[in-house]
């Protein structure tokens, strides 16, 4: 890890080698106590007025890594009268925030994701990938991964990088995909915690 990198980190997080994925790995924890309180759960489900703004405020926050477990806390809280409409308002906030990721470029996660990718076993699979699959099915392959990562409350910035730094996908294909695969996650979350 470099020295300028290390500065920026709180001390306690200093000491792993992958710090933000454990505090991601905290955050998902933190969610999870927090929704699971039946105080916050019925406070959310009192706010019928305007739980479409904090569907649209979740979606937003769905996009980023270490939010995204606080927005499909309140997503599984939350009991909308209408999933469907509440699916596309979600989608709509996180597809402005993949938007935003993907013009600003934003890499968080980059400097871990290069480590990661200089260990041993992510270089076989490179190797064993680039040896054995054609071009072709090697982008279906980077595309399927990218969008299961924008459509999982895994962090965006990473399928929305793979996005922006591995294809030549234009922003508008961008912005279209984005929004289905929020919807459509957001609409199982729904679902299943109905």
């Amino acid at each position: 890890m470099s020295k300028k990198y290390k500065k920026h980190l709180p001390k306690i997080l200093r000491k792993f080698h992958y710090p933000k994925l454990v505090l991601l790995a905290i955050m998902i924890i933190l969610a999870y106590c927090l929704f699971k309180n039946p105080t916050i759960s019925s406070m959310i489900n009192s706010l019928k007025e305007i739980s479409y703004i904090g569907t649209f405020i979740s979606g937003l926050l769905l996009s980023f890594g270490f939010s995204a477990p606080l927005a499909v806390g309140f997503f599984i809280t939350l009991k909308p009268e209408s999933i469907l409409l509440t699916a596309i308002i979600g989608g709509l906030g996180a597809l402005i925030s993949d938007l935003f990721i993907f013009n600003v470029i934003k890499t968080s996660f980059k400097e871990e994701f290069e480590r990661l990718e200089k260990t041993k076993i992510m270089k076989e699979l490179s190797h064993s990938i680039k040896n054995h699959l054609s071009h072709k099915i090697r982008n279906y392959i980077l595309y399927t991964f990218a969008g299961i990562l924008i459509a999982s409350p895994l962090p965006d910035e990473a399928g929305v990088t793979i996005l922006a730094g591995l294809t030549h996908i234009k922003q508008k294909m961008l912005a279209i995909i984005a929004f289905i695969l929020h919807a459509t996650g957001i609409l199982i979350i729904l679902l299943l915690s109905q």
